[in-house]
């Protein structure tokens, strides 16, 4: 099944992102996790999502690992990953504590040590990990253009940025943004409320939707909220007689006009399966609104 979208005239990714963030979590074997990441693309999800601080600083290796000698099956998938925490863990005991580093030269080094570990020449999409404090765009313009002239770096963007965030970002570099990695599901409005997603549609930056399940709370509940919610997303399965709650909750991001893009966080291919199927789903504008007034808990003004 084709399910890609365009971030760029010269960047198509798949519609659905699978995240590497638990990778190590998956205990596969490195058979194991290949097959995985082939059946993945035979589904249509094409595009992984990384950060060199997963794992530990470890599961881009892992990844790497098993792609070293997959040259045809590289051309066929997209690399994106993120930079720019700096962690205080065993690995960096000098460090005092966590915090982030966006110059040039961090930049540089970080990109060449997710290259090593992903056993590749060049990432599609480099991602700025979050917004900080202390912030020179001039030196993170400086690093793009050294990563984009060497084609070490194809395209570039931003995670957990809000819209003058990346505004002011953006005013300095010469590449353009590409995608705005953010928390997006039914239970997590904040990015609807906040305006964000309203900047992006009028950008035309394609949002990529972290925690889209809302790290489960969405399936099984723990809050009064989450139950709320759950009922709703069931009365709409009910409607439209679909036996997976996930597929609503998956089409109900799939349909919204900023194009968002859902990230999924699963090592198993079944559920990657389900997310891609979907896109079959045809939901009615009033019950995508049903879902949102439970998420909020209140009727519409």
């Amino acid at each position: 099944m084709e399910i890609k979208t365009k971030l760029a005239a010269n960047l198509e990714v798949s519609r659905i992102v699978l995240g590497m963030w638990r990778l190590l979590d998956w205990n596969k074997t490195d058979q194991e996790l290949l097959s995985f990441i082939q059946e993945s693309i035979e589904t249509g999800v094409s595009t992984f999502d990384h950060a060199d601080i997963y794992g530990n600083h470890e599961c881009e290796a892992a990844f790497g690992k098993v792609m070293k000698n997959e040259s045809a099956l590289r051309d066929q998938m997209q690399l994106v990953t993120k930079c720019g925490i700096k962690l205080n863990t065993s690995k960096f005991p000098e460090r005092k504590v966590k915090y982030y580093d966006y110059s040039a030269s961090y930049i540089v080094s970080q990109v060449e040590e997710s290259l090593k570990n992903l056993q590749t020449d060049y990432i599609d999409v480099l991602l700025l990990h979050r917004p900080s404090p202390f912030f020179n765009p001039e030196e993170v313009a400086k690093a793009f253009d050294q990563l984009k002239s060497s084609g070490k770096v194809l395209h570039f963007g931003v995670s957990n940025f809000l819209p003058l965030q990346l505004e002011s970002l953006q005013a300095y570099v010469e590449e353009p943004l590409v995608t705005n990695q953010i928390e997006i599901s039914a239970y997590s409005l904040e990015h609807f409320e906040n305006q964000n997603l309203d900047y992006l549609i009028s950008k035309k930056i394609r949002p990529m939707a972290w925690s889209p399940l809302a790290g489960g709370e969405l399936l099984t509940p723990k809050t009064e909220k989450g139950a709320r919610l759950l009922q709703a997303v069931k009365i709409v399965a009910q409607e439209l007689g679909v036996s997976q709650t996930e597929q609503i909750l998956y089409q109900w991001l799939l349909m919204h006009p900023s194009g968002i893009i859902p990230i999924l966080g699963t090592g198993k291919i079944e559920r990657i399966q389900t997310a891609v199927d979907s896109f079959q789903i045809k939901m009615s504008l009033e019950q995508w609104f049903q879902i949102y007034i439970a998420s909020t808990g209140k009727e519409l003004p």
